[in-house]
């Protein structure tokens, strides 16, 4: 009997949908309070899941499920960054 190997499964703060942790992209707070993309999910801190979409970014923004994940508020221009590192790295993939 084959032993099938557990997938582990996160839930994007966007949309909602559980998926795969390597199908979806790590925000992260760094020990020193700031956000960063981590994408390859390795970096250590406090992370949130989300799609490798900028419409699921949007939607976490507009939701504030960015902000219920790391229980702190999160300035506009941090937003702005993540948003463009977010479309960089969907052009890519």
């Amino acid at each position: 009997m084959a032993v099938k190997k557990k997938i582990p499964m996160r839930k994007c703060v966007g949309c909602g949908e559980m998926k795969p942790k390597k199908e979806l992209m790590r925000i992260l707070r760094t020990e020193s309070g700031e956000f960063i993309v981590d994408a390859a999910g390795k970096k250590n801190g406090r992370g949130a899941y989300m799609c490798r979409s900028v419409e699921c970014f949007r939607r976490a923004a507009r939701s504030k499920g960015l902000e219920r994940s790391f229980k702190q508020e999160i300035p506009q221009d941090v937003y702005d960054r993540l948003e463009k590192e977010m479309g960089e790295i969907e052009k890519k993939g």
